[in-house]
Order: C-alpha cells, then structure tokens, then sequence
C-alpha cells in the first residue's frame, strides 16, 4: 500500500521482464554477464528467446519497461524537476532570483517550452513584485525563493507529459495557489522540501481547475498530498465514518463553527482523493460516483448525529404513546435524486426529504424546555440544512434541495410516515414516482434500529409496485421529458450537452424509470435497488427488454457520467462537440423513439 497500484503493476512488470532477460542472456555461456549484445546474431538470439519475431521489438518493450521504472524512481526519490544538465537549474534560478531584461527572460522560458512567453514572464515578475513577497519575513523569503525555481522546473516538465492544457495555463494555475499561501510559509517550505508532494501538486493542477482552486482557497489540503498512498486510494464507506468521526473528536461539542470547517474539510479532503484517483485513470466512472456518494452518506450521518445531540441537550428526547406504550420518536434523511440512485458528481446538491414518526398529535419532548414532536423535527431538519449549506471560511458542505417533499414547497419542511405514506398512495404525481425510484435512507436516529427505514422501504415498494395504465404512464412520462427540454434554455450549434439534449443523460433516466414503473408489479425486484444499473440488469433478468438495449444505455450512460466527471474537474459546462458520442446518442435516440414516441406502449 505504499505505492499506487498502477505503479505497483508497472515495477512489477518491469521487474519480471528484466530478470528474465538476464537470465537469458546469462544462459548462453552460463557467464555473469548483464549486458546486452551488440551483435546482429545474438540480438536476435535473445528476441526469440524473449518471446519477440525481432531485435527491433524486443528493444521497444525493453525501452518502455525502462522509461516506468526510471520516471517512477525519480517520484519517489528525486526532485521530479531535476534535468540532465545543471544548467537548467541554473537558469530558472536565475530567472527567479536576478531576474534578468524581458528578451532574456522570454528567451528562457520558450527553451522550457512555455507559449504566450510574454504574458508568462509578466505572471512571475508580478510574484515577485507583489506586496506578499516583499512583506515576507528572512526565512519565509528564502523558503520562496526555494520554491519558485522548483516549482517551474516541475510545471516545464509537464511539457513531457500527456496533460490536458497548455503548460503556461499550469504555470498560472500554480502561481496562483503559490500566491495563496505566501503568508502561511510552512506551505511554501512543506512544497520546497517534499519533491513528490511538489509533483503532485503541479500534476493535478495541471489536469483540473477544479482541484486547482480548491487547493488555493484551503492550503490545509496540501498535507493530503505528502503521502501518495492515501491520496489515490479513497476511504472505503466504513473508513470514511470512522475517520469523520476521528476528525471531530478533537473539536469541543458546543463549538459549532469548529464542527462545520471540521466537516468541511473532511469532505473536501475525500473529494480530492477521488479526483486523484479519477486523474490518473486509475477508478471508473461508476467507482467515482460511488465514492462521492459514500462521502455524502458519511457526512449526512454525522450532521444528524450533531443537530439531533444539539436539539436534544435543550428540549429532550421526543416521544409518543403507540397503545398505549410510551414510545421514543425516529427520523430519517431521505435521499433522492443523485444521491438516492449512488450517482454523485463532485457538482451535485442534495435532495432530501424529511421523515419522522412522532405521531400526529399529542407527542412531546421529554426534556425541561419541551416542545411537540412537530416542532421538533422541524427544527431538526433546519439545523440539518444549516449545518449543511452555511457558508464558512472553508465553503459550504453541500447545497440542499427539499423539493421533492410531499406536496412540495408548499410542504412541510419535515412529514410524518404517515402522511408520506398517504400522499404517496393519493396524490402523488407520475414524475414523483419517477423520483421515488431513486429514493433511499441515508441516515436515520440510531436508537430505531432500523424499523423506521424497513416501514419507509416497504411504503416505497408499496407505492411503487402497483399496476399501472401503459398508455397514461407513457404519456406523462413523455410530457414530462418535454416540459423539461421546454425549459431547458438549449445548446449551442455544434455541441451536445450531457445531460439535457436527446438521446444523453436524462432520456436514459427517464427510459430506465418508465419501464420499472411499467413493470414493477409484476417484477417488485425492479424497485428494490435505486442503482439505475440494477434495475436495468433486473429487466433484462425478467425478459423485459434484451440484453443489447440494456447495454446500449449502459454504455451510453457510463460514457456520458465520465464525461461529467472529466468537465467538472476544469470547471467547464457539461458539453462536448456535437460528433464526441454521436453513435452513442443516436442508439439512445433510437430507442427512446422505439419505446416511448412512436405509440409503443412497451419496451420490447
């Protein structure tokens, strides 16, 4: 574990392959020898012996074995920005620290590979200008003037890589974080002396504005990156509670402010593991929304823990007489939406509903200050929300999105069960149903033991599983899908956004939803999961529809959900060029005609 697994695959691969060349080379003679022929012949003997046709090939793999272990020899002990020649080294600390007249200044940085020179050059004299730098303290200056020459070194290197900008726009990226934590110089010293953490920093700005900017505005965040061994390998859901819970343990109880940048920087720590990891190709699109998910869980477990231990120092435990019997009242966090269905982006809100079992009269609190279960579950659900989506100096946790309660805005902000149960039976819409689909608890008061969450699940499958008329269904699915692109603003010629155009994101989900509903009451397997992938297998299971369509939107939605990843992490709309995944988006089309638009009132 003290090495990303992607290396670990490589050294070991390299590993094998050069042993097996010595032994080879060492079994013509039975000599002690490690060097490679230079004959034509005995090159060729050792080819074939080595499994390749010619010398040609075998030298290529021999090359490409030599390039992993030397580039991940120098991440581990070798500044990343050391070159071959000491005068580079030279050079960029000079550039730095006795800068020189602009043209010799530019002449430098274009040997580095930097385009738009001019503007870059004006960057790095604006550093060094700046009222930041000239007010630093001996030692923080020289910790500066360490880094700077480094940290350049690093970014021209990138030139070397397969990255996704033009490494002037690094540079800028860099700076800025550089600029950010000029005051707080054990950065700058911790960025000086730690190569890889210096290289990781360059590499991820390189690859995300996103990661870029949240590095700038908590520094705090760079601790994550001296040790690679936790940055690229994400906390599993059950580590992810244990070490919130850790982070918190140093924090005094009624110091909530503390509490909220605790919880704030948790997630942002998490987050930045997850893109690292998504960074370097080393997770999927479906392991990368499961993560996130799982951080979100971990975060809303812990915020009801806190506000209902707030709320409940002051008026008690909330309570109610069930025959007779006096009763301790539950709540839940009820997730919908991404969430709900495992799909979390780094972007993503919450949409959260609100339930409790307090009874629908008479119940109270049991403390001095006693108010009705009403009253307190409703002030449960605002502390939640605050907890969540006050802006701090370290951001905001999540925003929140309670929309989705019964009756809507216009709802209680926190419902009974019962009254769920009544209005999911009676009143609610198709496009509710839709979103049911997706709904799941996430966090619920612990002393219930889960018999509140088994009775929402048993509503939910209830609700969901009952026959339907395939025309009606279909009908109000389709005016929903319109009523959406109606008030979607629309594209612009030539791209092809993600989630809203046809045939992306949002016709998948609306396809997958239409035929569980459509079915579930003769398959209530389909309404079990909230995972869009399972209920998709769970058709297919059923002979509902083929396994090509499934793989077909399977593909497609998969494709898509990286893309989203991918574009949040350069803080970029979620639109590609309009041929990126035309094949892809004409087969959703497709089927999407097949199913719902042309009459067909099913999905075969």
């Amino acid at each position: 574990g003290y090495l990303p697994e992607q290396v670990t695959r490589e050294l070991m691969a390299a590993y094998v392959f050069l042993r097996r060349t010595e032994n080879r080379l060492q079994e013509v003679a039975d000599a002690q020898t490690h060097h490679l022929p230079e004959d034509d012949v005995e090159r060729a003997r050792l080819a074939y012996a080595m499994g390749y046709h010619d010398w040609i090939s075998f030298e290529q793999a021999l090359d490409e074995h030599r390039e992993h272990v030397q580039s991940h020899f120098e991440q581990v002990f070798a500044a990343p920005q050391a070159t071959a020649e000491q005068a580079a080294d030279v050079e960029l600390t000079r550039l730095w620290l006795t800068p020189p007249d602009a043209a010799e200044a530019e002449r430098i940085l274009s040997v580095y590979r930097f385009a738009d020179v001019t503007e870059v050059w004006r960057r790095i004299k604006a550093l060094r200008d700046s009222h930041a730098y000239r007010g630093l303290s001996a030692l923080g200056r020289n910790r500066m003037d360490r880094l700077l020459p480094l940290a350049l070194g690093v970014v021209a290197a990138q030139a070397q890589q397969p990255i996704t900008v033009e490494i002037s726009i690094t540079l800028a990226r860099v700076l800025n974080l550089i600029e950010a934590v000029t005051r707080r110089t054990a950065y700058l010293a911790l960025l000086a002396e730690h190569p890889l953490a210096l290289s990781q920093v360059v590499q991820l700005c390189a690859a995300s504005s996103w990661i870029a900017a949240l590095l700038a505005r908590q520094p705090s965040l760079l601790d994550v990156l001296l040790d690679p061994r936790s940055l690229y390998a994400p906390l599993s859901r059950a580590a992810l509670a244990e070490e919130l819970q850790h982070s918190l343990q140093g924090v005094a109880e009624h110091d909530l402010e503390q509490q909220m940048d605790a919880l704030r920087n948790f997630r942002q720590a998490q987050m930045l593991r997850v893109a690292a990891t998504q960074i370097t190709r080393a997770t999927d699109a479906l392991a990368v929304c499961a993560q996130l998910s799982d951080i979100a869980e971990a975060v809303l477990q812990t915020v009801l823990q806190l506000a209902w231990r707030q709320l409940v120092i002051k008026h008690g435990t909330p309570s109610h007489r069930e025959n007779g019997v006096l009763k301790a009242a539950g709540f839940l966090v009820v997730a919908y939406g991404k969430l709900g269905g495992r799909e979390m982006s780094y972007a993503s809100d919450l949409d959260l509903v609100f339930l409790h079992d307090g009874g629908d009269d008479e119940g109270h609190t049991t403390g001095p200050q006693s108010l009705d279960n009403a009253v307190f579950f409703a002030r449960l659900g605002q502390r939640i929300i605050h907890l969540l989506n006050t802006r701090t100096q370290a951001g905001i946790l999540y925003e929140v999105d309670t929309r989705l309660r019964p009756s809507g805005a216009s709802g209680l902000l926190v419902a009974s069960l019962t009254a769920f149960t009544a209005y999911q039976h009676d009143q609610a819409w198709t496009w509710e149903q839709q979103a049911l689909l997706r709904a799941r608890v996430i966090a619920q008061h612990p002393s219930q033991a889960g018999t509140l969450a088994a009775h929402f699940a048993d509503v939910r499958t209830q609700s969901l599983a009952r026959a339907r008329d395939a025309t009606e269904l279909c009908d109000e699915v389709v005016a929903m899908r319109a009523r959406i692109h109606k008030a979607y603003a629309g594209t612009e010629a030539g791209l092809f956004d993600l989630k809203q155009d046809a045939g992306g994101i949002t016709d998948i989900e609306f396809m997958v939803q239409y035929a569980a509903l459509l079915y579930a009451h003769e398959v209530p397997e389909l309404v079990r999961s909230t995972h869009m992938a399972d209920q998709l297998a769970c058709l297919v299971a059923a002979g509902k529809i083929t396994a090509e369509q499934a793989e077909v939107l399977t593909q497609a939605w998969r494709a898509y959900i990286g893309a989203v990843h991918r574009l949040t992490l350069q803080e970029a709309p979620v639109r590609v060029g309009a041929s990126e995944f035309s094949d892809l988006r004409n087969a959703v089309t497709s089927l999407w005609d097949t199913w719902l638009e042309k009459g067909s009132r099913s999905v075969q």
